[in-house]
C-alpha cells in the first residue's frame, strides 16, 4: 500500500491539512471511509489477510486498523466466526441527532448574527456545486453537506464544537450515504437555500428552524430502507415508533 497523504476523518478534504500516515492509520482511515459511506455494507465478512493482500501490507497493520474501528462499533468480532461490518445502531443514531440538533441550531443561530457578505457567497458558492451532483450520487453529496455544515461553523466561530461532534456520528453518517442514495437531490438543496437565505437575511429564529427541519429530513426515507434491508439495523423494530414522533416533533 503506498503512502498517501491522507485527511482526518473529521474535517472536509479540502481543509485537511495534508499529512503522510502510516500504514496503520491509512487503513483504519480507507476502511471506516468505506464502512460509513456503505462501500462495505452491514454485516460484510472481513478477512486480516484479505485486506493485507488487497492493499499489499503484512497483517500487522490491517489488525491494528480492526482493533481501532472495533472500538468505535463500526466492526463486530466474534470469537470463532470472524470480524464483521457492525450493524447501524439505530439508538446510536438517534441519540447522536438529538445533539447534532441541538449543536447546529445554535451554531446557525450565530452564522446569522456574525455572517459577513463574503462568507454568504461561499455558502452560495457550494449550493451551486452541489447543484452540479447527480441525482443519488451520495458519494458526492454526503462531503458537500459535511462541507456546508462545517462552513456554517466556521462562521459561527465553533470548528472545534463541529469537530468533536465528527467523532459521535459515524453510525448516523452511515444513514445519511443510505437516505441520500434515495432522496431527490433536490429537497436536501431546498432545505440548505433555507438555511443560507436566513443567515443573509440576518435572522436567527428563521435560519434555526430551517437546520432542524434539515436535520429531521433523514427520517423521510429511513423506514423505507428499515423495512427493505432489516438486516443493516439494530434495535429497529423499538425504534421506529420513537423515530417517528422525533421526526414530527415541533420546529
Amino acid at each position: 500500500m503506498t503512502t498517501e497523504p491522507e485527511r482526518p476523518h473529521n474535517m472536509p478534504q479540502h481543509l485537511a491539512t495534508q499529512v503522510e500516515l502510516p500504514a496503520a492509520s491509512q487503513m483504519y482511515q480507507t476502511l471506516r471511509q468505506r464502512i460509513i459511506s456503505c462501500d462495505l455494507l452491514p454485516g460484510t465478512r472481513l478477512s486480516e489477510q484479505e485486506v493485507a493482500d488487497r492493499h499489499d501490507l503484512s497483517r500487522q497493520p490491517v489488525r491494528e486498523a480492526f482493533i481501532r474501528l472495533a472500538g468505535e462499533g463500526l466492526l463486530d468480532v466474534r470469537p470463532q466466526r470472524g470480524t464483521f461490518v457492525s450493524r447501524i445502531d439505530m439508538d446510536w443514531v438517534l441519540g447522536t441527532r438529538f445533539i447534532r440538533e441541538a449543536v447546529e441550531a445554535d451554531i446557525v443561530r450565530l452564522a446569522a448574527r456574525l455572517a459577513q457578505p463574503q462568507q454568504v457567497v461561499t455558502l452560495n458558492e457550494l449550493l451551486e456545486r452541489q447543484s452540479l451532483i447527480a441525482q443519488g450520487d451520495a458519494k458526492a453529496l454526503v462531503p458537500l453537506d459535511e462541507e456546508f455544515h462545517y462552513c456554517l461553523a466556521a462562521i459561527a466561530g465553533q470548528t472545534r464544537a463541529w469537530t468533536h461532534l465528527q467523532g459521535l456520528k459515524m453510525h448516523l453518517d452511515r444513514v445519511r450515504h443510505l437516505v441520500s442514495a434515495v432522496t431527490p437531490k433536490d429537497v436536501m438543496l431546498d432545505q440548505h437555500r433555507a438555511v443560507v437565505e436566513a443567515i443573509s437575511a440576518g435572522d436567527p429564529d428563521r435560519a434555526e428552524a430551517a437546520m432542524r427541519l434539515h436535520l429531521r429530513r433523514v427520517f423521510g426515507d429511513l423506514p423505507a430502507i428499515m423495512h427493505l434491508s432489516p438486516h443493516y439495523f439494530d434495535n429497529a423494530g423499538q425504534i421506529e415508533s420513537c423515530m417517528n414522533y422525533d421526526a414530527a416533533a415541533p420546529v
